[in-house]
């Protein structure tokens, strides 16, 4: 069983800057950990997962987007640089067991609750 709990939402002026994080607790060596985001009347996208030791990101959000992972504190991160308003979202933390393909939101099996992101012009 994982557990993830985000934080680090908030509001922020366009061109402006969050980090998020996603604290969790478990066996998450066992996993692939995931961002996804949720715009109000849209469906859950991803945003950035870690595989393989490499990390990839959705074309949206490459070159403003950075995640990362401290195993020590058992937290994954992503850093928001150069934040638009179409980033406004519910920001999600998911993991996905490994031997999965982990390639769509159905193989991510375990979720935080969300943090909300809201970038205003």
């Amino acid at each position: 069983q994982v557990q993830l709990v985000e934080s680090g939402g908030g509001l922020v002026q366009a061109g402006g800057s969050l980090r998020l994080s996603c604290a969790a607790s478990g066996p998450t060596f066992s996993y692939v950990m995931g961002w996804f985001r949720q715009a109000p009347g849209k469906e859950r996208e991803f945003v950035a997962t870690m595989r393989g030791g490499s990390i990839y990101y959705s074309d949206s959000v490459s070159s403003r987007f950075t995640s990362s992972r401290d195993n020590a504190k058992n937290t994954l991160y992503l850093q928001m640089n150069s934040l638009k308003p179409e980033d406004t979202a519910v920001y999600y933390c998911a993991a996905c067991r490994y031997g999965s393909s982990c390639s769509t939101i159905s193989d991510y099996v375990y979720w935080g609750q969300g943090t909300q992101v809201t970038v205003y012009s």
